[in-house]
């Protein structure tokens, strides 16, 4: 039987999104471009000074990119997110964003007021500007995860983007453990090398899912999870 879908809507290349995705529904990020990034940060719904922490996540499960079977943990030892099923191998937690001072630099000044929608956005502003829809100021901005970019470090600390990493197609679902605000944006990786300025496009779905089981894979991937599930249902008690 077929999830019920509540939403789809597709972003265009440069363009920031939010929505509160709930406890039971599913997010599915699908690329309709190749070579996208999506920058995404994460805030508990009902209060925004629960959000998403990338140095409990990684540490709390010795990783150092998302994949299938891990999860996204809140800075109160919460999960957030799982993401449950993955067509890459692993995405990027370290690289960063996109700031005004590297776009204009890389890119080049192309105003709105000038360039409409062919204007150069960058990942810094446009979370600003949707965590500001919700009375949020930029003392809220956290680190972020990009999806369907790969940064590898060497034994020297070098940090290295793979260029072209996802293709048209490629996808990544993540279930809500709680009531998450999600914020999305499509701009460029800030490694990227490309002196282009070409954001990608991005589909986006939501869409009914069961609860995890006990023996889901994200919540038995470590005994870690297993411990961040058991307090993040408490909570829901």
């Amino acid at each position: 039987m077929k999830p019920e879908i509540l939403l789809e809507v597709e972003l265009p290349g440069g363009w920031p999104w939010s929505h509160i995705v709930k406890r039971g529904t599913a997010l599915t990020l699908t690329a309709r471009d190749e070579g996208l990034n999506v920058g995404m940060i994460a805030y508990a719904a009902w209060n925004f000074f629960e959000r998403y922490n990338m140095a409990d996540t990684l540490k709390a499960q010795h990783i150092s990119r998302l994949s299938a079977g891990n999860v996204l943990y809140s800075d109160m030892g919460r999960v957030l997110l799982s993401v449950v099923a993955d067509s890459l191998d692993g995405h990027d937690t370290i690289g960063g964003m996109l700031n005004p001072r590297r776009a204009r630099a890389k890119y080049g000044l192309k105003r709105y007021q000038e360039h409409r929608n062919d204007s150069v956005r960058d990942a810094y502003t446009t979370f600003l500007t949707e965590i500001g829809k919700y009375g949020m100021t930029p003392t809220a901005l956290i680190g972020n995860v990009n999806w369907f970019s790969r940064v590898d470090v060497a034994a020297d600390g070098q940090m290295r983007f793979v260029p072209s990493y996802a293709s048209v197609g490629d996808s990544v679902e993540l279930r809500a453990e709680m009531d998450t605000l999600v914020v999305l944006n499509t701009c460029p990786h800030p490694l990227d090398p490309s002196p282009d300025y070409l954001p990608g496009r991005l589909g986006v779905q939501i869409a009914r899912t069961d609860a995890p089981g006990p023996h889901d894979r994200c919540r038995t991937s470590c005994e870690e999870n297993r411990r961040g599930f058991v307090n993040t249902e408490r909570w829901h008690v």
